[in-house]
């Protein structure tokens, strides 16, 4: 997820840009940049690495780009580790992408969202006489908006056309065109886009909090619309080419609550976000219905040889872990051992040498992960990183790399990105079942993969039915003790479920596996307690089931969280939670979602700061 800015005007248009990327640096953080037009001139482009204010000291807060015409960029990297050549803006031309200097190529532009087939893109350019000087699918992208206007002299809209035709993913595309002074092309997928105009004045951005400060009027660009922009004048296309007409919009809300997309706080946002974050997850890693791990870079043979594996971990990665074991060692038929990296990298064992370290990690940066992992290949095994940052220092350092498409997190309690760390772990254990052949039937394997597909749609009709959740998180805001229980995979749902009752509520909260609550933590029990259940798994639900009334006749109050059609739930529970039937391996994709609005509407209740939890940070960087 990145951060788009475009400005035609009579003002000097960096130090707009530069503004309205001032707003949108929660959407991206790795590197930034700028391609400014100063009449028919060439596009001056600047960028740098790291935080927004690099590029602002660079260009003098813009002072130093004349020109009135723009476009401008902040990345969070999907494609190429953060740096000056990765960094957006892209060109056609074949240039080094250095950062800074005129720009002798027919288009420049910015990028938000991701090109899925990218590399097909690119081996087609190859035999076109296109050269590449980043890892980016943007810089593709770009290259493809110029092999059209060029080949078959189009004009920019009917080479955008082209494009969008050949491209599978999400974008929102912004380009400017060295034939075309004073005006910006803009198309759309998916990926969000607004355009606001004030007197002899456009505006572009991602979101709304970019161009408040100068219009409160802004057009809303649909899927596979573009559009051609100019000083105080927008034209919309459909995807044949055809004008259409759109209404302006005035935008009421506030800048602040802009930023957070209309919701009131970022971990609500993200909650929302999960359904496409799990779902640009899964697409990296499942082309044509089928695993490919070609970008994780892990073969078959490192696959067959590998004998055991180690999870290692903390907080709510720890807690993938520990859902990603049962399905691994199910599915796979490999020994798994779930491991805090806090505690691992401390420990004096015997380590199987023909094991594979699989390192989680949202920021890639976790201390105590990062520090785990250097143990793990001082003592010669083989690592693969789980992150969620590309070119991160853990992705830097593991053997392998299996990026999460989660986007940037601003809420300190994680939930999209434990979501796609998920979804990861399911993949990798179908990937080493049919290398290891312990799933021989492939339509059995196509049905698995089918499942996964499905979890993105299935976590919107949860979230549609959010307001029960609502209701009873009101009525026991003032708990003193909630327990979670649940055997197998129901138990690692329940450890993350009470660590996001915990953290932003803080409501002293357990999770343990039901059958040791009668090894004394049943004493705890009185009456009016809450005790959750989870209730997920076909082969234990009778068991969980007989462990929560154990408590229920110690005067505790139940809430059950099950699937739909097991509805003889309610004869035992005082509340229950439904959500739609997946296979059994995966539904820890869907059980955590009334969990992760549980302890948000908790928190909200309490009048807690819910994204900045106290004591806590987002990235754990120190011990």
């Amino acid at each position: 997820m990145c951060g788009i800015v475009g400005y035609i005007g009579n003002k000097q248009a960096a130090p707009i840009l530069l503004e309205g990327l001032s707003k949108l640096e929660y959407r991206g953080y790795d590197s930034a940049g700028l391609a400014v037009r100063d009449g028919e001139n060439e596009a001056v482009v600047v960028k740098e690495v790291g935080k927004l204010v690099n590029l602002y000291n660079k260009t003098n807060g813009g002072d130093a780009l004349k020109g009135t015409c723009g476009i401008g960029h902040t990345r969070w990297a999907t494609h190429g580790a953060p740096s000056i050549t990765n960094a957006h803006p892209h060109v056609s031309g074949n240039c080094t992408g250095s950062g800074s200097g005129n720009v002798e190529s027919e288009v420049v532009g910015v990028h938000n969202g991701i090109i899925e087939n990218f590399q097909e893109l690119k081996e087609k350019l190859s035999k076109h006489d296109y050269a590449f000087y980043s890892d980016t699918d943007t810089e593709i992208l770009i290259k493809l908006v110029d092999y059209y206007y060029k080949k078959y002299q189009m004009g920019p809209i009917d080479a955008i056309a082209k494009t969008l035709v050949r491209v599978r993913g999400s974008y929102a595309l912004e380009v400017m065109f060295k034939d075309h002074p004073g005006e910006i092309y803009v198309a759309r997928k998916q990926s969000p886009m607004i355009i606001g105009v004030e007197g002899n004045e456009s505006f572009i951005a991602s979101d709304v909090p970019a161009i408040l400060k100068y219009t409160r009027d802004v057009y809303y660009i649909e899927d596979m619309e573009m559009a051609r922009i100019k000083a105080g004048d927008v034209t919309f296309f459909n995807i044949d080419g055809d004008e259409v007409k759109k209404e302006i919009t005035t935008v009421t809300f506030s800048a602040e609550a802009a930023e957070k997309g209309g919701y009131e706080h970022f971990m609500m946002k993200e909650i929302h976000e999960q359904p496409k974050a799990v779902a640009d997850t899964i697409s990296k890693y499942v082309v044509n219905n089928k695993i490919n791990f070609s970008e994780v870079g892990i073969s078959d043979e490192d696959i067959k040889a590998t004998s055991q594996i180690y999870i290692i971990a903390c907080g709510s990665a720890w807690h993938v872990g520990m859902d990603a074991q049962y399905v691994i060692e199910d599915l796979a038929g490999i020994p798994v051992r779930v491991e805090l990296a806090s505690e691992f990298r401390y420990r004096t064992m015997s380590l199987d040498p023909n094991a594979l370290a699989v390192v989680i990690s949202q920021s890639g940066e976790t201390a105590d992960s990062l520090a785990a992992l250097r143990m793990a290949k001082e003592k010669g095994l083989k690592t693969l990183a789980i992150v969620n940052v590309v070119g991160s220092s853990i992705a830097r350092e593991a053997d392998h790399v299996m990026y999460t498409i989660a986007g940037p997190e601003i809420s300190v309690a994680t939930t999209k990105a434990y979501s796609c760390q998920l979804i990861c772990g399911y993949l990798m254990a179908l990937k080493f079942a049919e290398v290891r052949g312990t799933i021989k039937d492939n339509k059995a394997l196509e049905n698995y993969v089918a499942e996964i597909l499905s979890i993105p749609d299935k976590i919107e009709k949860i979230l549609e039915e959010k307001e029960r959740i609502q209701w009873f998180a009101a009525k026991y805001s003032n708990a003193h003790d909630i327990f979670f229980i649940g055997r197998g995979i129901d138990y690692a749902i329940s450890l993350e479920g009470s660590l996001k009752m915990k953290e932003i509520s803080y409501i002293h909260s357990e999770a343990y596996a039901a059958g040791e609550l009668k090894h004394g933590t049943i004493s705890l029990i009185e009456n009016g307690t809450l005790v959750i259940g989870v209730l997920t798994q076909p082969d234990l639900y009778e068991k969980t089931v007989s462990n929560m009334v154990e408590c229920k006749s110690r005067g505790a109050y139940l809430m059950g969280l099950t699937t739909y059609g097991r509805y003889n739930v309610e004869d035992q529970c005082d509340f229950t939670v439904y959500i739609p039937k997946v296979d059994e391996h995966f539904v820890g994709s869907l059980a955590i979602i009334p969990l992760q609005l549980l302890g948000y509407y908790t928190s909200v209740a309490k009048g807690l700061d819910v994204d900045k939890p106290r004591n806590l940070a987002k990235s754990v960087t120190v011990e």
